[in-house]
This record gives C-alpha cells, structure tokens and sequence, in this order.
C-alpha cells in the first residue's frame, strides 16, 4: 500500500473518529437533557406524593369533622324532639287555659264592673272627705297631718300652716286659727315660724329637688338635718365648747360633700365648701357663723374654716344647750 493510500486511509479514519465524537456529544447532551428531565419529574413526583399525604391527612380531618356534625346534628335532633313533646304539651295547656279563660270572662266582667263601683264610690267618698275637711278646717279645726292631703283641699285662702302640738303630732290648719277644741295641748311650732333652712330639712329629698335645684342649697339643708337627725348616718358635726353647740370643719365638709355626691372631684368640692357655706349663712339667717381656727398637722400650722352654730342663739323648735341636745 502507497503512502499516498496511506494518508487517504487516515483521513477518512479521522473523518470518521470527528463524525463519530460529534454523534458522541449529541448523544451525551441528550443523555444530560434526560437526566435533566428525570430529575425535574422526579421533584414533580415527589411534590405530588406530598400533596396527596396532604390531601389525605385533610380528608381524614374532615371525615372525622363529618362524624362530629353527624353525632350533633343527631343530639339536636334528639333535643328538637324534646322540645316539640314540651311544645306539644304547652299546647294542650293553652287549650285548658283558653277554656278557663272562656268560663272566667264572665266573672271578670263582673269583679271589673264591681271594682269600678267601687273606685266611684271610693272616689266620692274622697270626695265627701276633703269637702268636710276643707269646711272644718275654714271652722277652726286642726287636722291631723296624717290624715289630709293638703294638695287636694281646697281652703278659703288657699293656704294651709302646718304645725307642732305639745303632744308631739303635726297638725294642719289655717293660718294662726286656733283650735275650738283645744285638742292636743298648745301650739310648739308653726311651720310658718321655722327658718329656712329648717324647712328645707323636714322635706324628703324630692321635695327639696322640686324646691330648688341649687345643689349647694340641698345639700346645705341635709347638712343642717343631719346634726339633729340620726338617720341621716353621716355626720360631721363635731360637739363644742366654750360658747359652742356645734360646728364643722372645712375640711371635713370637703370629704362629706364626696361622700354624698359620689364622683365629685376634689377641686369641685373644695368650690362647693364655700358655696354651701354661704346657703347656710343665708338659710339660717346668719345662726350659723364662720371662724377661722388655727390647726396643727404633721408638725404644721395652718388655717382652716369652721362653721359654728353658737350655744346663744335662738333656733325655733331647738334648744339651745349643748347639754340638751
């Protein structure tokens, strides 16, 4: 064999060997596409495989939910029935009670028509009553408070003086009229002669809202109560001395305010001190008086307010000794 055959024989061997790489990286990019492939299905499997464990742990979930509503809806329906046997039976004493109600309608016409009667008659006896209280008492009479209403009599005048017996008892009458009778001793007090912060006092606490809406003027007249009147409970008077019944200190005004005003502020009650003050200065017409003291606290002087009703002055219906009170 020539060279020349030789050479040629090369050639077409190396051709050969260049094709035969060539289909060799063909073959080695697809085969790194496959496993490229496989491996992205192989994640697609695995997600799937956790999506469907997934899946089947929900199913679970809700076929376990599903048993749970299926023993409720079976309780409630056990409970609807109950409830429509209680229904049933209610019905039944519907049924009874509209049939007693149909024999009673006849005896409740009458007891209504009854009962009308008597409120008219009742009404007129009212009536009767007030017509000879209003005449007996244009005669002289001194009534009983216990027994009138004075907002349903009409008096020559119009106007009724309430007043205090030697035996204890309010009477009504008209003004300065005395009693033909002599009945329950001399006259102690009219209501005409007290102060006013004294009437004031005797009312109830609607009254005095209706009276005046001023709170320092209510609250200056359940003051003034409370030294005399048990119930009231809360008392700051404090007993005196030395030419003195009794008196008050500001400060403790300050803390009795709060406590019958609940929610009142510090700074409105120290406002509402020297406001009541003045409703009772004003009230008693000046019975009452003010002094300044001086007091020590924590080691500290200091000046503070007192309202004192002195042992001289005059207060109608009251004695005056710290002794007799």
């Amino acid at each position: 064999m020539t060279e020349a055959d030789l050479e040629a024989r090369v050639d077409a061997l190396t051709d050969r060997l260049e094709t035969l790489e060539t289909a060799l990286e063909r073959k080695d990019d697809r085969i790194e596409r496959l496993e490229t492939e496989l491996e992205a299905r192989e994640d697609r499997i695995e997600t799937l495989e956790t999506h469907a464990r997934d899946l089947e742990t929900q199913l679970a979930a809700l076929e376990s939910r599903l048993e749970s509503h299926d023993e409720t809806l079976e309780q409630h329906d056990n409970q609807l029935e109950t409830h429509t046997t209680h229904l049933e039976s209610h019905d039944d004493q519907l049924e009874e009670h509209d049939d007693r109600l149909e024999t009673l309608e006849p005896k409740l016409t009458t007891t209504a028509t009854k009962t009308e009667a008597a409120l008219k008659k009742a009404e007129a006896n009212k009536q009767r009553v007030r017509e000879l209280q209003a005449r007996e008492l244009e005669k002289g009479a001194h009534l009983r408070a216990d027994y009138v209403d004075e907002t349903e009599l009409e008096v020559d005048g119009g106007t009724l003086e309430r007043i205090t017996k030697a035996d204890g008892h309010t009477y009504y009458r008209l003004p300065e009229q005395a009693d033909p009778l002599a009945r329950g001793g001399e006259v102690t007090l009219a209501y005409g002669d007290l102060l006013p912060i004294q009437q004031l006092a005797r009312m109830d606490e609607e009254m005095r809202r209706s009276t005046t809406s001023a709170l320092p003027t209510r609250l200056a007249a359940k003051l003034w109560k409370a030294r005399t009147d048990a119930s009231v409970g809360d008392d700051p008077w404090e007993p005196g001395g030395k030419g003195i019944d009794a008196y008050v200190r500001a400060s403790d005004l300050k803390h009795w305010i709060r406590r019958q005003e609940p929610g009142t502020s510090d700074a409105y009650a120290k406002k509402l001190v020297s406001r009541i003050i003045d409703a009772l200065l004003d009230l008693s017409r000046n019975r009452l008086a003010i002094r300044k003291r001086t007091e020590r606290k924590n080691g500290l002087e200091y000046t503070e307010r007192r309202i004192v009703l002195p042992e001289d002055v005059d207060i109608p219906g009251e004695t005056t000794n710290a002794t007799d009170r």
